[in-house]
């Protein structure tokens, strides 16, 4: 028998029609979990987050049941975490009020999570035999996939409401949400910080009573939500994604004018159309690559954990650095140079210039990429002093606590011989 409780957290919003029997089929299953899962205890907190019906009434009916009561609506976020905050197992989860979950597969959900030492078990409800509302199912069809797309990480159901989490991967997920969006933010955070989130097929029953989801207004929240993460957590994953799209398009559209250029050693002037968009797309995508390196060296200062740094983006940010910066400098500012230089000599021979605008063109888009990549090194320096000096600081303080300490010490001893 290992020593770990499970906190199972019920947040309840006028559930009367449902409540008792969820609270009921917790406490059958709690032996049956105790047993499979090899756990310590099973403890059951229902949360009423401002219920206004009979279900605190009803849910004070049952014994062994910690019943918490919010006087006002605080959202589902809320009374989740207020849940944790007043359970004491070492495991730590969640199960919507509404009947559509079976209690007996949270023995599944622990077994998964100590077998393969993961921080978080999701209940995954797109199973072949679910019941969920298609129009549902297709939203967390698609969050599933933007958030595997961004994150690295294919998971299926993101807004699972019935999940296992050890306690001590809450702090690499808090802050975390009060409303709905709870869920899609917890799945966000775990996947973007690098944390071992595995998935647990589970039979989805139809709800009983009405849904508190808005899918347009929660569906919107959701997305927010996950962008959110991935700007807070891998913010370099969306930077890097829109040069990809900038380099593509821009390639697509120079490869007949470069193409027509090597057969004929001249450019038609329509094309200086495709010029621009290629000097445009270009030089935003160059941004974003800088933007991926500011990314990467802030990510330092951010909730990030240590280590978790991908290996692009700091492929990228050694670019901004040392010798290939330098050769970038030199190989671009001498191609444009050469590019110009016969207007230039023409210029100061004959006061006039007939070079063509191709040319004219592309040195800009090569020195403008030399400034926006020296601009970066510089911001980056700025950002590494201030790391430096951030750690330093940290140093101190800690010796300087660590003298306080030793101080209090020699203090009491003295005072003791002294007696």
């Amino acid at each position: 028998m290992t020593q770990d409780t499970l906190t199972v957290v019920i947040p309840a919003y006028n559930e009367e029609e449902a409540i008792g029997d969820t609270v009921r089929r917790c406490l059958e299953a709690r032996k049956e979990i105790k047993n499979k899962a090899q756990l310590n205890d099973v403890e059951i907190i229902v949360v009423s987050d401002g219920s206004v019906d009979n279900t605190v009434n009803i849910a004070k009916r049952f014994r062994d049941v910690k019943v918490i009561v919010f006087e006002k609506n605080r959202g589902y976020g809320a009374a989740i975490k207020e849940g944790f905050r007043q359970g004491k197992g070492s495991l730590v989860s969640f199960l919507d009020a509404d009947g559509t979950c079976d209690p007996l597969e949270f023995s599944k959900l622990c077994n998964a999570l100590q077998e393969n030492r993961a921080d978080i078990v999701l209940g995954s409800r797109m199973g072949k035999e679910t019941k969920m509302p298609r129009i549902r199912k297709v939203g967390n069809y698609f969050y599933a996939l933007l958030l595997g797309f961004l994150c690295g990480h294919r998971v299926t159901d993101t807004a699972s409401g019935m999940r296992v989490i050890r306690r001590s991967a809450l702090r690499w997920l808090y802050p975390l949400p009060d409303g709905l969006h709870f869920t899609p933010s917890m799945s966000a955070r775990a996947l973007l910080n690098g944390l071992s989130v595995i998935e647990v097929p589970i039979p989805y029953e139809e709800r009983i009573g009405e849904s508190k989801l808005n899918v347009i207004k929660d569906g919107i929240r959701f997305l927010k939500t996950i962008l959110a993460g991935v700007l807070c957590y891998r913010p370099e994953r969306i930077f890097l994604m829109g040069f990809s799209v900038c380099l593509a398009v821009s390639v697509a559209l120079a490869i007949y004018p470069v193409e027509f250029y090597f057969e004929n050693r001249w450019i038609k002037e329509w094309m200086i159309y495709r010029f621009l968009a290629c000097f445009l797309l270009g030089s935003a995508g160059f941004l974003l690559l800088c933007a991926t390196t500011l990314s990467y060296h802030l990510s330092f200062f951010g909730p990030r954990q240590s280590g978790q740094a991908a290996f692009w983006p700091a492929f990228v940010a050694s670019f901004f650095e040392g010798k290939p910066l330098a050769v970038f400098t030199f190989i671009a500012s001498a191609a444009s140079l050469a590019l110009v230089w016969p207007g230039l000599v023409e210029y100061a021979t004959t006061s006039h210039v007939n070079l063509h605008w191709s040319r004219v063109m592309v040195a800009s888009f090569l020195l403008l990429l030399t400034c926006q990549a020296n601009v970066t090194h510089v911001l980056v320096r700025v950002l590494k002093i201030w790391q430096f000096q951030s750690s330093n600081q940290e140093e101190i303080a800690h010796s300087h606590a660590s003298v306080r300490v030793g101080t209090r010490r020699l203090a009491k001893q003295g005072l003791s011989h002294s007696n």
